[in-house]
């Protein structure tokens, strides 16, 4: 079947393709050489607003719904800056810019803020200072303080993604830092800081690893670590048009000379570790069946439960070339279902550039689905989980291809930013070409944000999304080179916020105000003695309100990055919080009532709720304690 779909994807573009650009390359593999590029769709139409100017940077309306305020200023975030190769992004390592992380490292029950920062070669090579990443504690007030030279986590490496997880279960979150050159493996110390303990992990690697997921695949209640690799970027054979390096080819984007690469360079592989429980992993990437033979581009990895059955799958978001599927199989390996479930390629057979992956039950109907971006002249796909690991490509009739196709999508996020019950859709987005600001294409550099609402479809019996104008001044209008996304409850008010991380800038802080006044819910778990501590991989299903929503608990998604750990339910109109039916990591499923909305609630296995934040301060005691009827569905 796989050779049947390479066949059809080169007929494909060899009949729709006369010159070599960035979206118009077939699906060879990428070892093998050739013209270096992006797979894509065919060059799309120039698309402008009323006023001329390209939609990725205009569309604007004056009046409307304000959802989002940039705060950036305020919060104390403006400045620190990205920063990652040269202005020109003469190679493709300058290009892909950085993930963020929200983590909540000093377990004050706010969350911070985790910015990774690229690199240049003079910093390589010890002739400047190298950019700080930077780790920033929520002051609770509305602004965040820079505290990552005191924290141990400036990283001064060029990096790329992040992904949160306590792995050695202690109770506090740890971060794994994907680097061009060795990874950081950051153990939290308990007293703010933190130590890099890769080398002795064995997690370092040494080329280009990108994003990282953490799962506990083989049920032993420790947590695993999956790195996606990208290019095996050689500084002595520059991949540069016209060189042996590159076949002799040159690189082009609509006739203009660009960067080379993906497609044409060696890709690196991905890895999967796992944890022997005494601070240090063994590679098992061969023996667990996910051994990444064609070297293909990853991005976004995230380790979920696809098909109900309580152990973690896995998906990988690959560049320009079929993304992955592996389905756990209960025996310590995977069975790699990428091409029969559907998900290696688009509806038309083809392999896109993903490069972020978001998940979500955006039904209602206790089945994640995936929504995954893509370079610009292509829709970005949504796809539909038809149950048993089935997923079909309803981009076009869910509302969410068209609008997207001008965009270069990056980090993403299923949010109900509305708080109705129903899971929205957001996007950020930004060329990776600094010439398309020279040229007369229909497209920019920086581009604004895309917002997408759950609506009914026409039938009454689906759900479809709703494209949501920007309002002049508000932070749907920002105009950013956006790469990774990080959502969540940044303020404790129950309301998903976005945090966005640039290439070459300062970060954006886009606080959710939307005036609904609806009711809302978010549960921390934390695991018991067979579960991982901090719950990564539990899967909740929440009855209230007249729906049964689901959330999973993930260590990464969106581009490279990690939301909130939290689940996050909207409540709509509806008085009562509900129940709260837990699939734990262990295996274990409980019932838990929840007493009131409104509430950020601590959940533990086996105890019930442990805890209650209300206003961002614990409740009153008889409502932060677990005095309510709690019932075991299952133990194991």
């Amino acid at each position: 079947m796989r050779d049947c779909c390479l066949l059809a994807c080169a007929v494909y573009v060899a009949l729709s393709f006369t010159t070599v650009t960035r979206a118009q390359q077939g699906p060879p593999k990428p070892q093998q050489g050739g013209m270096g590029g992006i797979a894509s769709g065919v060059s799309a139409a120039p698309v402008y607003d009323a006023e001329k100017r390209p939609i990725t940077a205009g569309g604007f309306v004056d009046k409307g719904p304000v959802i989002f305020e940039d705060i950036t200023r305020q919060a104390g975030l403006a400045g620190w800056r990205h920063k990652m190769g040269v202005p020109e992004k003469n190679f493709i390592v300058e290009t892909n810019g950085s993930g963020v992380c929200l983590i909540d490292y000093d377990n004050d029950g706010w969350l911070d803020i985790y910015l990774v920062n690229g690199s240049t070669f003079d910093a390589l090579d010890g002739k400047e200072e190298p950019p700080h990443a930077a780790l920033f504690h929520n002051n609770h007030d509305g602004t965040f303080t820079d505290v990552s030279a005191k924290a141990g986590v400036t990283n001064d490496r060029w990096g790329y993604g992040c992904s949160v997880a306590d792995y050695d279960n202690d109770g506090w979150p740890d971060l794994f830092v994907g680097n061009y050159g060795e990874n950081r493996l950051y153990h939290n110390n308990h007293d703010g800081t933190f130590t890099d303990v890769a080398p002795k992990a064995g997690v370092t690697l040494g080329n280009w690893s990108t994003g990282s997921a953490w799962g506990d695949y083989d049920g032993d209640g420790k947590l695993d670590l999956y790195v996606a690799g990208y290019v095996h970027f050689d500084r002595n054979n520059l991949p540069i048009g016209g060189s042996k390096a590159m076949g002799y080819s040159y690189c082009q984007y609509r006739g203009a000379a660009v960067n080379c690469g993906p497609r044409g360079l060696v890709g690196e592989p991905d890895h999967l570790f796992h944890n022997n429980g005494d601070g240090t992993f063994t590679d098992v990437t061969v023996k667990a069946g996910v051994e990444d033979k064609e070297r293909y581009y990853g991005f976004t990895p995230i380790f979920i439960d696809i098909n109900g059955d309580g152990k973690p799958d896995l998906v990988v978001g690959n560049d320009s070339v079929p993304n992955y599927l592996y389905i756990n199989k209960g025996d310590g390996t995977f069975d790699d279902q990428s091409y029969i479930s559907g998900f290696a390629l688009n509806s038309d057979g083809r392999e896109i550039a993903s490069m972020g992956i978001t998940a979500g039950d955006y039904e209602n109907n206790g089945l994640v689905d995936f929504f995954v971006t893509d370079f610009g002249d292509d829709y970005k796909v949504l796809f539909h989980n038809d149950g048993d690991a089935s997923f079909t490509d309803v981009s076009y009739k869910a509302g969410v291809a068209q609008t997207t196709i001008p965009f270069v999508g990056w980090g993403d996020g299923f949010i109900d930013y509305d708080n109705d019950g129903w899971l929205d859709l957001f996007m950020v987005n930004g060329h990776v070409y600094p010439q398309v600001d020279q040229h007369d294409w229909g497209t920019t550099f920086a581009e604004r944000p895309l917002l997408f609402r759950n609506v009914p479809d026409s039938s009454g019996k689906g759900r479809k999304f709703e494209y949501i104008p920007p309002v002049k001044g508000t932070g749907l209008a920002d105009l950013i080179p956006a790469r990774g996304a990080a959502f969540g409850d940044l303020f404790n008010d129950g309301k998903i916020d976005v945090v966005i991380s640039p290439i070459d800038g300062p970060p954006v802080l886009l606080r959710n105000v939307n005036p609904d006044h609806h009711h809302w819910v978010e549960l921390k778990l934390v695991g018991g003695p067979k579960s991982p501590r901090d719950a990564t991989c539990a899967t909740v299903y929440l009855t209230a309100n007249g729906m049964r929503q689901r959330r999973d608990v993930l260590s990464s998604e969106s581009y490279i990055s990690a939301n909130d750990r939290r689940l996050h339910f909207g409540l709509g109109d509806a008085a009562s919080a509900g129940a709260a039916e837990i699939h734990w990591p262990s295996g274990a499923k409980e019932t838990i009532k929840l007493p009131a909305v409104d509430r950020i609630y601590t959940i533990t296995e086996g105890k019930g709720i442990t805890g209650a934040l209300c206003g961002g301060r614990p409740c009153d005691t008889t409502t932060a304690r677990q005095e309510l009827p709690r019932r075991a569905l299952h133990d194991q």
